[in-house]
Formats: structure tokens, sequence, C-alpha cells
């Protein structure tokens, strides 16, 4: 019977951290094609992205019940514990960053001027590197690597850094250029929620350092 109690609970764990995995993927693909759709003006690929969130929602809706009813079930404790409260943190925050992919892929169709519309250029560079804490986060979780984790972290600030040049670099480009207005406020909403995946790519990351080790990584500044 204990055997079989263990085995159940690995499968659990299995499942859980596989769901996890799935949602990465859509996650990381959402940012990806909302990106993509944004510089191409693709309004088909932008539409496809924004239907795609609802699959997001219903594995984040899987995550939380599998792991409710692993905690009621099964009474983990240390480290097991660890890793099924990591995925019902980890599965909430994923479908937040596919709200924020969703939120470019809307605004695909509002740039005007597209062709010569010089700040467009600046996005793609700050969406990489968010991208790339997404997929460097999922990569500590499914590796049980918290040095990874903090390295993400540190990170952070790069993206920091990088939204500040764009408000700045947008605010003086519709000064000098008032009808492009319009069209550069939706690139700082743009900017805004790559800014808000990188913060959640370190929330992740957080998560994962304490699933592995039982501490945050509260020493890094963020």
């Amino acid at each position: 019977m204990a055997e079989h109690t263990v085995k159940a609970f690995d499968e659990d764990i299995t499942r859980l951290r596989g769901l996890i995995a799935e949602m990465g993927g859509l996650a990381e693909l959402a940012i990806q094609e909302s990106l993509e759709a944004l510089v191409s003006g693709d309004e088909t690929l932008g539409a496809a992205v924004v239907a795609r969130d609802k699959k997001l929602d219903e594995l984040e809706m899987e995550v939380d019940a599998m792991a409710i009813r692993t905690l009621a079930l099964r009474a983990p404790m240390a480290d097991d514990l660890r890793e099924i409260v990591a995925a019902l943190k980890i599965g909430g925050v994923l479908e937040r960053v596919g709200d924020y992919a969703k939120n470019i892929a809307k605004r695909v169709g509002r740039i005007e001027g597209r062709s010569r519309f010089e700040p467009l250029t600046l996005i793609p560079a700050m969406g990489e590197l968010a991208a790339d804490m997404v997929h460097d986060v999922l990569t500590a979780y499914a590796a049980r690597d918290p040095l990874l984790a903090r390295e993400v972290i540190e990170r952070d600030d790069k993206v920091d850094a990088f939204y500040d040049s764009i408000f700045r670099n947008l605010v003086s480009y519709m000064v000098e250029n008032p009808a492009t207005i319009s069209s550069a406020a939706q690139l700082l909403f743009i900017a805004r929620n790559l800014e808000r995946i990188g913060d959640h790519a370190t929330n992740i990351a957080e998560v994962v350092h304490f699933a592995a080790v039982g501490t945050y990584p509260t020493d890094i500044e963020r």
C-alpha cells in the first residue's frame, strides 16, 4: 500500500510538471508570435494568439485542481510540498504571461504608418530579452536549477532599463511628431507588457529557487 501511494504521488508530480511544461511552451509561443505579428502587421497571426490564450486558461485551471487535489489526498511535506506549491504558483504566473502576450497581439492593427514608424524597431529587442528570461526560467524549473533561477532574476534589471529607454524615446518621438501620438501610445502599452513579462519571469525564478533549496533568493537586489 505504501509503495502504491508513493507511486501515485510520483505520478501526480510528473503530471503537474508536464502541465507546467505545456503552459510554458504555449506562453513562449504567444510571446514570439505576438511580436512577429506586431512587427509584420499580421492581424491574422495576432488573432490566433488571442484565441489560443483560452488553452492557457484551461491548463491553469487543471494545474490548480490537480495541485489542490494532491495536497488534500497526499498531505505532502518538505520537498514534496514545495514542489506542489511551486506548480500552483507558477501555473498562475504563466497564465498572466499569456495575458500580456495576448494584450500585445490585440494591438497589432493599431500601429499606423508601420513601414516608417521608427520606434517600432525598438520593441523586438526588448521582447527578445523578456522571452529569453521566460525560456530560461522554465529550463531552471525543469532542471530544478537554483543557480539558473538566480541568473534570470539578475537579468530583470536589463529589461527594466530597456523599458525606461523605450519610454523616453517614445515620449520624445511623440513630442516631435504629434501625428504619431496614437501609435506611439500603443507601443508604450506594449513595452509595459513586456516589462511585466520580465517581472513575472523573475517571480517564477524566485519560486523555482524556493522549490529547489527551500529559501528565496532575498539577497539579490530587485
